[in-house]
């Protein structure tokens, strides 16, 4: 035991620099596993809104699965990309442009819709 004392009086910098690693790695671990706004399937990259506006087309008849890319500029929507199987069709493009621009409060302009292979 008095070694380990010894040991510990004369190595206090390099134990104050592993304790700091220690804690940055947890840190870091932490803000990761953390990360609430983040969807269940894990996809980050997604915002809230992508992920709701996507549950929401996905429901409208004729759609199918549907891909959303919303671009912000200082917390306003400029515009919408959206990707889904039932695009081809008039009234599905109509009716996924209604939707998008009334739930994201953006000018039907800026939305663009186009069909999924």
């Amino acid at each position: 035991m008095k070694k380990v004392a010894e040991y510990l009086k004369g190595n206090k910098n390099i134990i104050i620099i592993a304790a700091l690693i220690l804690i940055l790695i947890l840190a870091v671990a932490l803000l990761n596993a953390g990360g609430g706004d983040e969807s269940a399937s894990g996809d980050g990259l997604r915002s809230q809104e992508e992920l709701k506006l996507m549950k929401i087309l996905s429901e409208i008849d004729g759609v199918g699965e549907a891909e959303v890319m919303i671009t912000s500029d200082d917390g306003s929507v400029v515009g919408v990309v959206i990707v889904c199987e039932g695009a081809n069709n008039i009234m599905v493009k109509s009716n996924v442009l209604n939707v998008v621009s009334t739930a994201l409060n953006v000018d039907k302009n800026n939305i663009a819709v186009y069909a999924m292979n």
